[in-house]
């Protein structure tokens, strides 16, 4: 998690995909050696909609991708998006449309986060598991975007 200064309580930001291995936890990365190097508070994690590979490391292509920008992903594990998290984050972000029509089925009434797309465009951030490593690449220069945007809306806040 990004540096938690005790004068402000940070941004608390939530990142899901599809399995919480690729796109997620690559977003998550991002979205905290941002926040570090601009010097913002903020907490980042990572979630899927789906259950399947829980407890999993991020896709090594993920981690590799990251790594060749000196993020480190590796020890991130994924795990399933709940309830919970609708209280606990401020901002959850969907890395696609159906995660973000799936999120909003799981949105319990009292939710207070905020939920949209990730990327400020409307884009979809593709899940690059099914191709070679350019897609991780692409992903990775959609993310820098969707950092940019997150951090001005939470030094905005």
């Amino acid at each position: 998690m990004a540096d938690r200064s005790p004068q402000a309580a940070p941004f608390r930001v939530l990142c899901v995909c599809l399995g919480n291995i690729c796109r997620s936890p690559m977003a998550e990365g991002v979205l905290i050696a941002r926040a570090q190097a601009a010097g913002q508070c903020l907490t980042v994690d990572s979630a899927g909609t789906s259950d399947w590979h829980l407890g999993d490391p991020p896709d090594p292509r993920a981690i590799a991708a990251a790594a060749a920008r000196r993020i480190d992903i590796a020890g991130q594990r994924a795990r399933q998006v709940g309830p919970a998290d609708f209280l606990d984050f401020d901002l959850i972000l969907a890395m696609d449309n159906r995660n973000l029509a799936k999120l909003e089925g799981l949105r319990p009434a009292e939710a207070t986060a905020r939920l949209r797309l990730a990327h400020p465009a409307g884009i979809e951030v593709p899940d690059p598991y099914s191709g070679g490593a350019e897609g991780f690449e692409t992903v990775l220069d959609l993310l820098e975007t969707v950092a940019e945007s997150v951090l001005a809306e939470a030094s905005g806040r």
